[in-house]
């Protein structure tokens, strides 16, 4: 996959509830994580807005409650006749503050989360790389 290669040493890690992970070893907030979940929804617009869904992913999963979230932006694209979600937030704990794009689906029955963040103080450095990754993530009809 094409987060394989931004991450000049990253190591696959297991998290319960995740499909995949892959966290840099030296800076392990900047990671990268897929999580799928079955659906009997067809299509992302059917759970609401970009602005609804993203916040409340946010709040109930992408981020621990204990941490204060931020919606920076959300928004809707088409790639190949499918609806995608993207959008960029801010996680503060009390001794970090995280940097987080996502891009979510619907597809094939199931529920596609790729998320993708950096701690702040790198985020200069590493949002067109994190850009990338969230760009590139697509799903093929089975």
């Amino acid at each position: 996959m094409l987060f394989n290669f931004l991450f000049s040493l990253k190591q696959e890690v297991v998290i319960e509830g995740q499909d995949k992970v892959f966290k840099d070893v030296i800076e392990p907030l900047e990671n990268v994580s897929v999580t799928v979940f079955p659906t009997n929804k067809e299509d992302i617009r059917d759970l609401g807005s970009p602005q609804e869904v993203a916040a409340a992913l946010i709040k109930k999963v992408l981020a621990p409650p204990s941490q204060k979230t931020k919606l920076l932006t959300a928004a809707e694209h088409d790639v190949d006749g499918k609806a995608y979600y993207t959008f960029e937030f801010v996680a503060q704990a009390p001794n970090f503050t995280r940097h987080a794009l996502s891009t979510i689906v619907i597809a094939n029955g199931k529920f596609y989360t790729l998320t993708t963040g950096a701690n702040e103080r790198r985020w200069g450095k590493m949002k067109d790389k994190l850009n990338t990754v969230v760009d590139s993530f697509k799903i093929f009809n089975v």
